[in-house]
């Protein structure tokens, strides 16, 4: 898993073919800390076919505002640079998986 901040998140999207998750969470967050492991573990079983990004919304407020995201944690999918689904809250990995293939 990546992580990105304000000066890199652009270049991380716009390098990258195929599917990206991005992972908005916080330090401060409890979902958010629920979620990351399982976040992590996606990224480890699909490495080199999934692209995973972290991006601390604390550490990237220019990234957050650019992507509307507005709640921690938020998984969104862009496939190709485009934005293709959006969650807010904690998920299983299943549904996550299932937010994936949308």
């Amino acid at each position: 898993m990546i992580e990105a901040k304000d000066d890199t998140f652009a270049s991380e999207l716009l390098e990258a073919k195929g599917t990206v998750l991005v992972d908005f969470g916080a330090t401060w967050c409890p979902p958010c800390k629920v979620l990351k492991p399982i976040v992590e573990a996606i990224a480890r079983e699909r490495e080199g076919t999934l692209k995973v990004v972290y991006v601390d919304m604390d550490a990237a407020p220019k990234t957050v505002q650019q992507c509307g995201v507005r709640a921690a944690p938020t998984l969104v999918v862009y496939k190709d640079g485009e934005k293709r689904a959006v969650h807010v809250g904690a998920m299983p990995k299943e549904k996550i998986l299932q937010l994936l293939e949308r």
